[in-house]
């Protein structure tokens, strides 16, 4: 409206305008400006370079936030094998455990049968023993 009203209005002629200026100022109220190109532009340039500026922030930090997630991703890996190997180094551990058990069960069981032989080997040796005293007895008994 002011536009309209600027260009009917006739201009003093002792007075020199620059009309541009007036142009850019009564664009600027309405809301329309002209950037660097002298392009019409419904946005002020100076919030058109923050808003690019910003744009390009948001890039560079969705990429960053990307090398991040793979990063972590790398690492969340690594852990779960990390985790993985500690695991199968405990079943091995485990193992190694309840053979030493198993191992020591069967010793056991060995110098109990070991024993038990021994046992049988000394009761067979004195049943032997008994056997010829009570043959020299009877020997003896027969001879008088």
């Amino acid at each position: 409206f002011q536009l309209l009203l600027f260009l009917i209005t006739p201009l003093p002629s002792a007075q020199s305008f620059c009309w541009a200026a007036v142009a850019k100022d009564i664009l600027g109220e309405a809301g329309l400006h002209f950037d660097k190109l002298n392009k019409l532009r419904v946005l002020d340039p100076e919030v058109t370079q923050q808003t690019i500026e910003l744009k390009e922030e948001c890039k560079d930090f969705v990429d960053k936030i990307g090398q991040f997630q793979k990063i972590v991703s790398g690492l969340i890996e690594l852990v779960d094998q990390l985790a993985k190997a500690a695991e199968n180094e405990k079943m091995k551990a485990i193992g190694a455990r309840n053979l030493l058990k198993s191992i020591a069960k069967q010793r056991e069981a060995q110098q109990q049968q070991l024993q038990a032989l021994i046992y049988w080997v000394e009761y067979e040796a004195l049943c032997k023993v008994e056997a010829k005293q009570n043959e020299f007895i009877d020997q003896f008994i027969f001879q008088k």
